[in-house]
């Protein structure tokens, strides 16, 4: 993968001498005590990282953390006292003016909290603005404009009024207008902390299935957790102006880094974050249509299962099969067609524990793990359970 931004050693100081007092990071002080000492306010304190390219970052923070001053520092609203930012190995704290603007124009783009639209403009209008500013040919904007609106699901409302749209229609159009100049980079600031649940959890959805057709390289910021943890490909807990850990949200909730990561992850609902692939586990016997119950018998015997689910060449899978009945299908005479069952559930690899509880309850079998008709794993019920401890 390619590193499309990376932050070296970035700090942000607020206050009227911010790089004299810059030294004052490096003798550990705490945030409290560097303003008592300084009277300037520490934002960013020498924060690193990498985003690969089409990777959606999440920063994770309370408020005060330095979550939105970081962001901001991405596309130089807030100018870094120090550290380099670099977006396609150029570093833009080395930019002039012009360069900034060209920047800020077609590399990257931003979607706040509050919307950000103008109350007498349309949808498509709001959408256009950039466009406008850039002086995009009209036919040119049009189209972008109207593929913009139908991508986050707002056709039909194209002449409609910002006061006459709900909440989650709005971020949608503001979410339109930064896809409309088709950044590179897409930095979002709590877009959707305003929203009620429902529309919350609608443009989350909204965003993953984008980000799955657009491949966008977005870095974004919340305070929720749960909301972290289902957007992130990876996720950066932030605490002071400072990082304390950036990994991948199973491996934070396998391996926090210390007791504030622990305590911050404590209440999040594992179920709305472990997929069915992250806990299931390797067939470990294949057992074939063809073999004959002898085999079968001993490939159950020997790894110790009750059931084994029966696939073909192409481990497709046929159906599933106990090892009660292989033993009297050995004793009868009886053929595979005869005692193999069908009565099982198959999900997914990426679908969420929340979403195959009732599955799980209610199956008289371990889950069969499917990926493009291909067996890849099965799911016993306790593994399901185990994971939500």
């Amino acid at each position: 993968m390619t590193s499309k931004l990376k932050m070296k050693n970035v700090s942000k100081i607020f206050g009227s001498h911010p790089t004299k007092n810059l030294h004052q990071l490096e003798t550990g002080l705490s945030k409290e005590e560097f303003f008592k000492k300084t009277g300037h306010t520490v934002g960013v304190r020498n924060v690193s990282f990498e985003v690969e390219e089409g990777e959606l970052f999440v920063i994770m923070g309370l408020s005060g953390s330095g979550k939105s001053t970081l962001i901001r520092c991405i596309n130089l609203l807030n100018e870094p006292t120090a550290g380099s930012i670099l977006v396609d190995g150029e570093d833009i704290t080395k930019y002039n003016s012009r360069e900034l603007q060209e920047f800020r124009q077609n590399k990257i783009a931003m979607v706040f909290q509050n919307f950000g639209l103008f109350s007498h403009r349309t949808v498509s209008e709001n959408v256009g603005y950039g466009l406008e500013i850039r002086k995009v040919p009209s036919k040119e904007q049009e189209e972008i404009i109207q593929r913009s609106i139908e991508a986050v699901g707002l056709k039909g409302w194209e002449d409609k009024y910002p006061d006459e749209l709900s909440g989650g229609m709005q971020q949608r159009v503001g979410l339109a207008r930064a896809l409309a100049n088709d950044p590179d980079i897409l930095l979002m600031d709590e877009p959707f902390s305003a929203l009620d649940p429902l529309n919350r959890r609608e443009m989350q959805l909204e965003l993953l299935e984008l980000q799955r057709k657009l491949k966008k390289t977005i870095i974004f910021i919340t305070h929720d957790v749960n909301e972290a943890f289902k957007l992130g490909n990876r996720v950066a807990v932030m605490k002071d102006g400072q990082f304390e850990q950036i990994s991948t949200p199973l491996d934070i909730l396998k391996n926090p880094a210390n007791t504030y990561i622990q305590a911050f992850i404590k209440d999040i609902d594992r179920s709305k974050i472990i997929q069915a692939g992250h806990i299931m586990m390797e067939p470990n016997a294949n057992v074939y249509v063809e073999d004959s119950m002898r085999i079968i018998i001993d490939k159950l015997q020997i790894n110790g299962l009750a059931t084994s689910y029966v696939i073909n060449q192409e481990k497709e899978v046929q159906g599933i099969i106990s090892l009660d009945d292989a033993l009297v299908a050995l004793e009868t005479g009886k053929e595979m067609k005869h005692i193999m069952k069908d009565d099982y559930d198959s999900v997914a690899p990426n679908v969420y524990i929340q979403d195959l509880l009732e599955q799980t309850i209610n199956s008289r079998y371990p889950l069969a793990i499917v990926l493009n008709d291909k067996l890849v794993g099965v799911l016993p019920r306790e593994k399901i359970l185990a994971s939500l401890v």
